[in-house]
């Protein structure tokens, strides 16, 4: 497997900066900063790259700027998350306008209703908890 490397301190630091407060929230995914809002990621860091979620036609207008469509993996892209041009890093003020339009569209999908894989690993685990016969003295 592919080891990813660490996104560099100013980017973080840059990260850290236009993400929008609340509603939105910061956890990591893969092991990167990322923002979050209803459970959705709109924006966070891949290796040295930002990324925000956008709808259609707002990805369109950055790829107009040499934005690439995000690929964690060469040949697995991720629909609808665009790669953040350099030229944008570079303004503050104009990247803080696209985290800002990222948190909008973010807002606007179906809310996700916590990670629904790990509530059915736990009853799993919890079943076979209970099939499994205790061992005691007889």
């Amino acid at each position: 497997m592919m080891k990813w490397r660490k996104p560099s301190e100013e980017l973080i630091k840059l990260f850290e900066e236009v993400t929008p407060g609340p509603p939105a929230t910061a956890k990591k995914m893969f092991g990167f900063p990322a923002a979050f809002v209803n459970g959705n990621m709109f924006m966070g860091l891949h290796q040295e790259s930002m990324i925000f979620r956008l709808p259609e036609n707002l990805r369109a207008e950055l790829i107009k700027m040499n934005a690439q469509i995000f690929e964690p993996m060469p040949g697995r892209p991720m629909r609808e998350y665009i790669v953040v041009p350099p030229s944008l890093l570079r303004d503050r003020n104009k990247l803080s306008s696209w985290a800002q339009k990222a948190l909008e569209y973010g807002s606007s999908l179906p809310p996700k209703a916590g990670n629904k894989s790990s509530k059915k690993s736990a009853g799993k685990v919890a079943a076979k908890k209970k099939a499994i016969p205790k061992k005691g003295k007889k």
